[in-house]
């Protein structure tokens, strides 16, 4: 384990985030609201532990190795939860406990969505700006971003981005140098967020509303600026453009790369991922339709439409906004609806969950082994479009499926012995380890009053999630530490 270069690199990454802080003190002076100094204190604090953190080891030349690579991952994120903190718990708007600030950073980070604060429609603008700003620097992950910028530092980035994109798709690079694959998957990600606000601005937004929104629709993180999240506004078209858009965020990135290089739809169209992503959304989408109206929720099929699949994108794809209280409609709509959660987006995508296409080798696996049953001696091989997927990679997906649930349920039994109830403990996990947002019964509308313990508990599980499991569980073991 080489810990000056590991914290050398923290030390960077850390004096790199703090920059972020100097945006929502512009957006304060634009709207002439005052409300600088949490920004500017925490600016400051943020940078100076940085350089505190980098200058000791500044010489050090060494390359990163994969073992250093999961640590600075799981420290970085982990610093930046606290760090991100710090102008939430200094303002004077919130007056937030450290638990509390420390939920909402990390909520916003890894795009979770879930939130301790009411009252947003009151709030000064920098604070709503500067929630909405730490989702989208969260959605593709700050650790990629920093791969395109390290090279130039003399520190190789292919560690740092194997261990912030674990799976069964973690070693294919879309470009010959990984650099370049994280420039890549940035433009892209730019991209979508310029057309996402044009978009909302047209609908009707104000720019303010616009360009915050489509921050987090982008990163799939769910957070709004009004406690009414998108309902706030009343408006279709708005609506139809944030599923529009839920949905491109959820598709593989390197689908978007694959098609934009090639000028054709062709690379969406030969992929299972993509398909059975689509196919869940859509029949989800149809089921919640019909039980909305014929159970009398919404009058008109028109409103059951348009609602129906509006939550079943948001909630599959882990965003977490909503236009109505869904956690309160009837019969097993609610449940059904966490549970997509639990497949989340594409692999590759800003989307939470365990990825649909872990979700898809699962379920050839169940058939190969129904088949089995049939011709026990005959050789099955399991396959995503022509390709033949590799046994150690079906053995990871049930390795990686194993240690979710296990995760899951420890973190579920924790909650309850905390005195949660059950539907709260199994909504309230779920939504945090799925980078969800919202969840059910006391945490359907916010996270604010379950007690700390529980928050410190889920605080971790959004990390766990973000980093899909095995980056952080891998510290755990005492082989990690063993030389």
């Amino acid at each position: 384990m080489q810990l000056a270069i590991v914290q050398k690199v923290l030390g960077l990454l850390l004096a790199l985030f703090s920059f972020s802080m100097l945006l929502p003190i512009a957006v304060s002076i634009f709207y002439q609201e005052g409300a600088t100094s949490p920004f500017i204190n925490a600016f400051l604090v943020s940078l100076t532990t940085g350089i505190i953190l980098w200058f000791p080891v500044r010489d050090k030349k060494k390359e990163l190795r994969l073992r250093d690579g999961f640590l600075v991952v799981v420290l970085f994120w982990a610093v930046l939860g606290l760090f991100g903190a710090l102008p939430i718990y200094l303002s004077d708007a919130l007056n937030l406990s450290i638990t509390d600030a420390v939920f909402e950073s990390m909520s916003g980070l890894t795009t979770t969505g879930a939130t301790v604060i009411t009252g947003l429609d009151t709030l000064p603008k920098s604070l709503l700006f500067y929630r909405q700003q730490l989702q989208w620097l969260g959605g593709m992950g700050i650790i990629v971003l920093a791969v395109a910028i390290l090279p130039m530092l003399g520190i190789g980035g292919m560690q740092l981005y194997k261990a912030e994109t674990p799976g069964p798709v973690k070693d294919s690079k879309l470009t010959p140098r990984i650099a370049e694959t994280a420039k890549a998957l940035w433009y892209i990600y730019l991209g979508l967020t310029i057309a996402c606000g044009i978009a909302y601005w047209l609908a009707g937004m104000e720019p303010f509303e616009a360009i915050s929104h489509s921050f987090s629709t982008v990163a799939i993180g769910g957070f709004s600026t009004h406690d009414a999240s998108l309902g706030y506004f009343q408006n279709d078209m708005i609506e139809i453009i944030a599923i529009i858009f839920m949905l491109l965020s959820g598709v593989n990135f390197a689908l978007h790369f694959a098609a934009l290089r090639k000028v054709s739809l062709k690379p969406y169209m030969f992929d299972s991922e993509f398909k059975a992503y689509l196919l869940l959304m859509l029949s989800v989408g149809i089921i919640t339709v019909i039980y909305l109206h014929n159970s009398g929720v919404f009058p008109t099929w028109q409103e059951a439409f348009l609602s129906g699949f509006f939550h079943t994108v948001s909630i599959g794809t882990t965003t977490g906004f909503t236009t109505s209280e869904y956690f309160n409609w009837p019969g097993f709509l609610p449940v059904l609806l966490i549970l997509m959660s639990f497949a989340g987006g594409c692999a590759g995508s800003t989307g939470g969950g365990m990825k649909v296409v872990r979700m898809l080798l699962l379920f050839k696996q169940a058939k190969r082994e129904l088949l089995r049953l049939l011709h026990p001696n005959a050789e099955i091989r399991i396959k995503m479009g022509r390709k033949a997927i590799p046994e150690r990679v079906i053995e990871a997906v049930w390795g990686f499926f194993a240690a979710y649930v296990g995760v899951y349920i420890f973190f579920l039994l924790l909650l309850m012995a905390a005195g949660l109830d059950q539907i709260t403990a199994f909504s309230a996990v779920a939504a945090c380890l799925n980078n969800l947002g919202p969840g059910l019964a006391d945490v359907g509308a916010n996270f604010q009053n379950i007690p700390d313990f529980p928050k410190w508990v889920l605080s971790v599980a959004m990390l766990m999630g973000r980093l899909e499991i095995f980056t952080l569980l891998i510290l755990l073991t005492p082989e990690f530490w063993r030389r």
